[in-house]
Protein backbone atom coordinates (compact mmCIF):
# COMPACT_ATOMS: atom_id res chain seq x y z
CA UNK A 1 0.00 0.00 0.00
CA UNK A 2 0.80 3.87 -0.21
CA UNK A 3 0.77 4.81 3.00
CA UNK A 4 1.11 8.69 4.57
CA UNK A 5 2.82 8.80 7.67
CA UNK A 6 2.58 12.12 9.77
CA UNK A 7 5.47 12.63 12.31
CA UNK A 8 7.52 10.08 10.74
CA UNK A 9 10.95 11.28 12.60
CA UNK A 10 9.34 10.58 15.71
CA UNK A 11 8.99 8.36 18.50
CA UNK A 12 6.40 6.10 17.52
CA UNK A 13 6.08 7.82 13.28
CA UNK A 14 9.51 6.32 13.04
CA UNK A 15 8.91 3.09 14.60
CA UNK A 16 6.24 2.40 12.55
CA UNK A 17 7.82 3.99 9.29
CA UNK A 18 10.21 0.66 9.67
CA UNK A 19 8.23 -1.78 10.39
CA UNK A 20 5.57 -1.02 7.36
CA UNK A 21 8.84 -0.72 4.75
CA UNK A 22 9.67 -3.87 6.16
CA UNK A 23 7.14 -5.39 4.70
CA UNK A 24 6.63 -3.97 1.88
CA UNK A 25 4.66 -0.69 1.71
CA UNK A 26 5.45 2.54 0.13
CA UNK A 27 5.84 5.19 2.93
CA UNK A 28 5.82 8.92 2.70
CA UNK A 29 7.00 10.85 5.41
CA UNK A 30 5.79 13.96 6.83
CA UNK A 31 7.32 15.88 9.89
CA UNK A 32 8.08 19.51 10.57
CA UNK A 33 11.17 18.54 12.95
CA UNK A 34 10.12 21.28 15.03
CA UNK A 35 12.46 21.87 18.33
CA UNK A 36 10.22 20.48 21.30
CA UNK A 37 12.90 18.06 22.02
CA UNK A 38 16.50 17.81 20.85
CA UNK A 39 16.46 17.93 16.61
CA UNK A 40 19.09 15.76 16.62
CA UNK A 41 17.35 12.62 17.77
CA UNK A 42 15.15 12.91 15.34
CA UNK A 43 17.59 13.28 12.94
CA UNK A 44 19.08 10.34 13.96
CA UNK A 45 15.51 7.98 13.91
CA UNK A 46 15.33 9.02 10.40
CA UNK A 47 18.85 7.79 9.49
CA UNK A 48 17.92 3.82 8.93
CA UNK A 49 15.06 4.42 6.67
CA UNK A 50 15.28 7.71 4.85
CA UNK A 51 17.44 6.19 1.89
CA UNK A 52 14.89 3.58 1.40
CA UNK A 53 13.83 3.36 -2.02
CA UNK A 54 10.72 3.09 -0.58
CA UNK A 55 10.25 5.98 1.68
CA UNK A 56 10.09 9.84 0.32
CA UNK A 57 9.92 12.54 3.27
CA UNK A 58 8.87 15.93 3.17
CA UNK A 59 9.58 18.55 5.76
CA UNK A 60 6.19 20.13 6.49
CA UNK A 61 4.02 21.49 8.85
CA UNK A 62 0.00 20.08 9.00
CA UNK A 63 -0.99 23.54 9.50
CA UNK A 64 0.27 24.70 6.39
CA UNK A 65 -2.36 22.99 4.04
CA UNK A 66 -1.04 23.86 0.50
CA UNK A 67 1.78 21.68 1.36
CA UNK A 68 -0.21 19.19 2.52
CA UNK A 69 -2.65 19.06 -0.57
CA UNK A 70 0.58 19.01 -2.71
CA UNK A 71 2.04 16.17 -0.66
CA UNK A 72 -1.38 14.28 -1.25
CA UNK A 73 -1.78 15.55 -4.74
CA UNK A 74 1.40 13.89 -5.52
CA UNK A 75 1.75 10.93 -3.48
CA UNK A 76 -1.85 9.62 -4.14
CA UNK A 77 -1.94 7.28 -0.69
CA UNK A 78 -4.27 4.64 -0.18
CA UNK A 79 -4.27 4.94 3.79
CA UNK A 80 -2.78 7.45 6.56
CA UNK A 81 -1.48 7.01 9.62
CA UNK A 82 -1.24 10.52 11.47
CA UNK A 83 1.16 10.85 14.21
CA UNK A 84 1.67 14.63 13.99
CA UNK A 85 1.09 16.04 17.03
CA UNK A 86 2.23 19.05 19.88
CA UNK A 87 2.39 16.46 22.48
CA UNK A 88 3.43 17.10 26.21
CA UNK A 89 0.47 17.83 29.48
CA UNK A 90 2.80 20.38 31.18
CA UNK A 91 3.86 21.73 28.02
CA UNK A 92 0.42 23.03 27.24
CA UNK A 93 0.09 24.97 30.05
CA UNK A 94 2.45 27.31 29.04
CA UNK A 95 2.21 27.02 25.29
CA UNK A 96 -1.28 26.77 24.43
CA UNK A 97 -1.42 28.25 21.49
CA UNK A 98 1.01 25.82 19.99
CA UNK A 99 -1.82 22.58 20.68
CA UNK A 100 -4.39 24.52 18.74
CA UNK A 101 -1.86 25.32 15.42
CA UNK A 102 -0.69 21.66 15.46
CA UNK A 103 -3.73 19.28 16.93
CA UNK A 104 -6.70 21.56 15.83
CA UNK A 105 -5.61 23.21 12.29
CA UNK A 106 -3.07 20.56 11.16
CA UNK A 107 -5.86 17.88 11.93
CA UNK A 108 -8.53 20.20 10.05
CA UNK A 109 -6.20 19.69 7.02
CA UNK A 110 -5.32 16.08 6.61
CA UNK A 111 -8.80 15.11 7.43
CA UNK A 112 -9.77 17.62 4.41
CA UNK A 113 -7.06 15.78 2.20
CA UNK A 114 -8.01 12.76 3.47
CA UNK A 115 -11.72 13.53 1.82
CA UNK A 116 -10.59 15.06 -1.26
CA UNK A 117 -7.89 12.54 -2.32
CA UNK A 118 -10.42 9.47 -1.08
CA UNK A 119 -8.46 7.70 1.17
CA UNK A 120 -9.26 4.49 2.16
CA UNK A 121 -8.73 4.50 6.02
CA UNK A 122 -7.34 7.21 8.22
CA UNK A 123 -5.68 6.07 11.02
CA UNK A 124 -5.13 8.68 13.61
CA UNK A 125 -3.44 8.96 17.24
CA UNK A 126 -5.85 9.86 20.50
CA UNK A 127 -4.36 9.28 24.20
CA UNK A 128 -5.60 7.95 27.47
CA UNK A 129 -5.36 11.58 28.63
CA UNK A 130 -8.58 12.12 27.05
CA UNK A 131 -9.81 10.29 30.23
CA UNK A 132 -9.44 12.79 32.31
CA UNK A 133 -11.38 13.13 35.83
CA UNK A 134 -12.40 9.60 34.84
CA UNK A 135 -12.16 7.10 37.75
CA UNK A 136 -13.96 4.26 36.60
CA UNK A 137 -11.30 1.51 36.01
CA UNK A 138 -9.84 0.12 33.39
CA UNK A 139 -10.64 3.17 31.20
CA UNK A 140 -13.01 1.90 28.53
CA UNK A 141 -14.06 3.39 25.06
CA UNK A 142 -17.71 2.54 25.77
CA UNK A 143 -17.29 5.21 28.56
CA UNK A 144 -17.91 8.85 28.31
CA UNK A 145 -14.84 10.92 28.49
CA UNK A 146 -16.27 15.19 28.37
CA UNK A 147 -14.10 15.96 31.64
CA UNK A 148 -10.61 16.23 30.26
CA UNK A 149 -7.88 18.07 32.47
CA UNK A 150 -5.23 19.39 29.64
CA UNK A 151 -5.44 21.17 27.20
CA UNK A 152 -3.75 18.13 25.14
CA UNK A 153 -6.27 16.17 25.95
CA UNK A 154 -8.96 18.37 24.84
CA UNK A 155 -7.56 18.70 21.76
CA UNK A 156 -7.26 14.53 21.51
CA UNK A 157 -10.63 14.43 22.07
CA UNK A 158 -11.44 17.22 19.52
CA UNK A 159 -9.83 14.92 17.27
CA UNK A 160 -12.12 12.04 17.86
CA UNK A 161 -15.21 14.18 17.16
CA UNK A 162 -13.54 16.01 14.20
CA UNK A 163 -12.66 12.69 12.66
CA UNK A 164 -16.38 11.46 13.56
CA UNK A 165 -18.00 14.62 11.30
CA UNK A 166 -15.94 13.47 8.50
CA UNK A 167 -16.82 9.65 9.04
CA UNK A 168 -20.59 10.63 9.13
CA UNK A 169 -20.33 13.45 6.66
CA UNK A 170 -17.96 11.98 3.65
CA UNK A 171 -18.11 8.41 4.34
CA UNK A 172 -14.41 8.23 5.55
CA UNK A 173 -13.44 5.19 7.40
CA UNK A 174 -11.38 6.78 10.92
CA UNK A 175 -9.96 5.07 13.44
CA UNK A 176 -8.69 6.79 16.53
CA UNK A 177 -5.90 4.95 18.74
CA UNK A 178 -5.72 5.89 22.33
CA UNK A 179 -2.07 5.46 23.23
CA UNK A 180 -1.34 4.57 27.03
CA UNK A 181 2.45 5.59 28.07
CA UNK A 182 4.10 4.73 25.29
CA UNK A 183 8.34 4.00 26.34
CA UNK A 184 10.90 2.30 24.46
CA UNK A 185 14.60 3.10 22.38
CA UNK A 186 14.41 6.05 20.83
CA UNK A 187 11.79 7.58 23.36
CA UNK A 188 10.78 11.14 23.55
CA UNK A 189 13.14 12.66 26.43
CA UNK A 190 10.23 14.71 27.67
CA UNK A 191 8.97 11.75 28.98
CA UNK A 192 9.57 10.09 32.76
CA UNK A 193 11.74 7.14 31.26
CA UNK A 194 14.32 9.39 29.41
CA UNK A 195 14.30 11.97 32.55
CA UNK A 196 14.66 9.43 35.07
CA UNK A 197 17.08 7.50 33.30
CA UNK A 198 19.64 10.98 32.34
CA UNK A 199 19.22 11.89 35.98
CA UNK A 200 20.22 9.13 37.65
CA UNK A 201 23.25 8.11 35.78
CA UNK A 202 24.25 12.47 36.03
CA UNK A 203 23.74 11.52 40.03
CA UNK A 204 20.77 13.98 39.98
CA UNK A 205 17.78 13.91 41.68
CA UNK A 206 14.93 12.85 40.13
CA UNK A 207 11.34 14.21 40.15
CA UNK A 208 8.74 11.77 41.76
CA UNK A 209 5.11 13.62 41.15
CA UNK A 210 2.09 12.58 43.35
CA UNK A 211 4.48 11.80 45.81
CA UNK A 212 5.28 8.58 43.72
CA UNK A 213 1.13 7.03 43.73
CA UNK A 214 1.16 7.16 40.58
CA UNK A 215 -0.38 4.31 38.44
CA UNK A 216 0.94 4.34 34.88
CA UNK A 217 -0.23 1.33 32.15
CA UNK A 218 3.31 1.88 30.53
CA UNK A 219 3.09 0.16 26.96
CA UNK A 220 6.25 -0.53 24.68
CA UNK A 221 7.36 0.72 21.42
CA UNK A 222 7.08 -2.57 19.52
CA UNK A 223 3.57 -3.33 20.98
CA UNK A 224 2.10 0.09 19.91
CA UNK A 225 3.30 -0.36 16.39
CA UNK A 226 1.88 -3.99 16.09
CA UNK A 227 -1.32 -2.88 16.92
CA UNK A 228 -1.11 0.47 14.31
CA UNK A 229 -0.63 -2.15 11.70
CA UNK A 230 -3.70 -4.11 12.44
CA UNK A 231 -5.92 -1.42 12.84
CA UNK A 232 -4.07 -0.20 9.61
CA UNK A 233 -5.20 -3.02 7.56
CA UNK A 234 -9.06 -3.22 8.94
CA UNK A 235 -10.76 -0.70 8.04
CA UNK A 236 -12.86 0.80 10.65
CA UNK A 237 -17.03 -0.05 9.39
CA UNK A 238 -20.39 0.78 10.84
CA UNK A 239 -21.84 -0.26 14.16
CA UNK A 240 -24.98 -1.38 12.51
CA UNK A 241 -26.40 -1.96 16.47
CA UNK A 242 -25.10 1.85 17.05
CA UNK A 243 -29.00 3.34 18.91
CA UNK A 244 -28.79 6.92 19.56
CA UNK A 245 -31.17 6.70 22.17
CA UNK A 246 -28.33 4.67 23.85
CA UNK A 247 -25.07 6.03 22.11
CA UNK A 248 -22.21 3.79 21.91
CA UNK A 249 -19.18 6.43 22.77
CA UNK A 250 -16.79 4.26 21.27
CA UNK A 251 -18.65 2.99 17.83
CA UNK A 252 -20.92 4.63 15.67
CA UNK A 253 -23.21 4.45 12.76
CA UNK A 254 -20.55 5.42 10.45
CA UNK A 255 -17.28 4.02 10.10
CA UNK A 256 -15.28 5.38 12.78
CA UNK A 257 -13.99 3.84 15.83
CA UNK A 258 -12.02 3.92 18.79
CA UNK A 259 -9.49 1.65 20.24
CA UNK A 260 -7.11 1.56 23.50
CA UNK A 261 -4.06 0.73 22.74
CA UNK A 262 -2.65 -0.18 26.09
CA UNK A 263 -0.63 -2.85 28.52
CA UNK A 264 -4.15 -3.35 30.65
CA UNK A 265 -1.78 -3.72 33.15
CA UNK A 266 -1.11 -0.36 35.38
CA UNK A 267 2.24 -0.06 37.48
CA UNK A 268 2.75 1.72 40.40
CA UNK A 269 5.30 4.40 39.57
CA UNK A 270 7.98 3.61 42.20
CA UNK A 271 7.93 -0.01 41.01
CA UNK A 272 8.69 1.94 37.64
CA UNK A 273 11.82 3.41 39.28
CA UNK A 274 12.77 0.35 40.61
CA UNK A 275 13.10 -1.23 37.30
CA UNK A 276 14.99 1.68 36.00
CA UNK A 277 17.67 1.24 38.90
CA UNK A 278 18.14 -2.47 38.54
CA UNK A 279 18.55 -1.88 34.98
CA UNK A 280 21.10 0.64 35.28
CA UNK A 281 22.30 -0.95 38.92
CA UNK A 282 22.42 2.50 40.46
CA UNK A 283 20.07 3.73 43.42
CA UNK A 284 18.19 7.05 42.43
CA UNK A 285 18.03 9.66 44.73
CA UNK A 286 14.19 10.81 44.95
CA UNK A 287 12.52 14.41 44.67
CA UNK A 288 8.79 13.94 46.02
CA UNK A 289 6.09 16.67 44.70
CA UNK A 290 2.57 16.59 44.76
CA UNK A 291 0.84 16.11 41.84
CA UNK A 292 0.80 18.28 38.94
CA UNK A 293 -2.06 20.33 37.27
CA UNK A 294 -3.08 18.34 34.36
CA UNK A 295 -2.02 15.18 35.51
CA UNK A 296 -4.02 12.19 36.66
CA UNK A 297 -3.06 9.68 39.18
CA UNK A 298 -3.40 6.90 37.64
CA UNK A 299 -4.21 5.10 33.84
CA UNK A 300 -5.41 1.56 33.21
CA UNK A 301 -7.12 0.49 29.84
CA UNK A 302 -9.34 -1.57 28.61
CA UNK A 303 -8.12 -3.61 25.13
CA UNK A 304 -11.02 -6.05 25.13
CA UNK A 305 -12.22 -3.98 21.34
CA UNK A 306 -8.79 -4.77 20.69
CA UNK A 307 -8.74 -8.58 21.59
CA UNK A 308 -11.78 -9.12 19.98
CA UNK A 309 -11.35 -7.32 16.63
CA UNK A 310 -8.19 -8.00 15.54
CA UNK A 311 -6.37 -10.96 18.34
CA UNK A 312 -3.96 -8.37 19.76
CA UNK A 313 -2.95 -7.11 23.26
CA UNK A 314 0.25 -6.20 23.96
CA UNK A 315 2.44 -8.17 26.34
CA UNK A 316 5.71 -6.66 26.81
CA UNK A 317 6.55 -6.90 30.27
CA UNK A 318 8.07 -3.34 32.05
CA UNK A 319 10.95 -4.91 32.89
CA UNK A 320 12.13 -6.43 29.27
CA UNK A 321 11.06 -2.87 28.36
CA UNK A 322 12.59 -0.89 30.98
CA UNK A 323 15.94 -3.11 30.37
CA UNK A 324 15.87 -2.49 26.32
CA UNK A 325 15.38 1.26 26.51
CA UNK A 326 18.58 1.28 29.04
CA UNK A 327 20.99 -0.74 26.56
CA UNK A 328 19.56 1.74 23.66
CA UNK A 329 20.21 4.58 25.92
CA UNK A 330 23.90 3.87 26.64
CA UNK A 331 24.69 2.50 23.47
CA UNK A 332 23.28 5.97 21.89
CA UNK A 333 25.16 8.38 23.90
CA UNK A 334 27.95 6.25 24.35
CA UNK A 335 28.23 5.32 27.60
Amino acid sequence: MKIIVTGSAGFIGSSLTKELLKRGDVVCGIDNHNDYYDINLKADRLKSFEFHKNYSHYKIDLSNKDEIDNCFKKFKPNRVVNLAAQAGVRYSLENPLTYIESNIVGFTNILEACRHYLVEHLVYASSSSVYGANLKMPFSTHDNVDHPLSLYAATKKSNELMAHTYSSLFNIPTTGLRFFTVYGPWGRPDMALFHFTKSIIDGKPIKVFNNGNHRRDFTYIDDIVKGIICVLDKPASCNLDWNGENPDPGSSFSPWKIYNIGNNNPVNLMDYISAIEEALCIKAEKEFLPLQPGDVPDTYADVSDLENDFDYKPSTPLRKGVRRFIEWYKDYYKL
